[in-house]
């Protein structure tokens, strides 16, 4: 599947335009999180591991179903999966990267793919709120030192689960400011595709 492919899927299944902006910017993270561990592992080692179009469809197709079954949230991810399945040429590892981040679909995370995805979902929500909270609702305004002021109050973004955020130190060994720093910068670097 390409990249052109798997976003023709999306804006298919998914009408909303503001859950099409998170894909794009969930894409644009996981994309910048495969080039973070191609310079942090050998790479030629991992091609297989660090595939940066497999992570970027991983991150835009991540929510592909979110409308289709809001009233069955059980099935979040399965009818992707379905999807994916019948168009073939689809790799497992994209299959199972997309369904990593609904623990209640998969609940074990087995690589760095699967790991990155479950915490970059729910970043990519808070740069947002941060942002659409800036005076002038841009991305560019937005620092790792406004995000980091927000974190903690548990009112502001509240469904933006902060312990699945810091999963990152664990699963991914990246201190969460760092997290936050790649995302952030992921997400500026689309800025005019995300509205922000």
């Amino acid at each position: 599947m390409t990249r052109h492919e798997a976003y023709n899927l999306m804006i298919e299944m998914l009408r909303s335009k503001n859950l099409q902006r998170h894909g794009l910017a969930v894409e644009a993270i996981m994309r910048e999180l495969c080039r973070y561990f191609q310079n942090v592992h050998d790479r030629k080692q991992n091609e297989t591991e660090f595939n940066e179009e497999e992570w970027a469809i991983v991150g835009l197709l991540h929510d592909g179903d979110y409308e289709l079954v809001e009233k069955d949230p059980q099935r979040h991810t399965l009818v992707t999966e379905e999807k994916l399945r019948q168009m073939g040429g689809i790799s497992e590892r994209v299959i199972n990267g997309i369904k990593a981040h609904h623990e209640g679909v998969k609940p074990t995370r087995e690589n760095l793919m699967e790991k990155a995805i479950y915490a970059t979902d729910e970043l990519a929500g808070l740069i947002t709120a941060v942002a659409l909270v800036m005076p002038d609702r841009k991305l560019s305004s937005v620092t790792v030192t406004s995000i980091m002021k927000k974190f903690p109050q548990k009112s502001f973004a509240a469904g933006a689960n902060r312990e699945q955020i810091k999963t990152c130190e664990k699963e991914l060994n990246i201190p969460l400011e760092e997290f936050v720093d790649i995302a952030l910068k992921a997400m500026q670097g689309i800025s005019s595709e995300l509205g922000l």
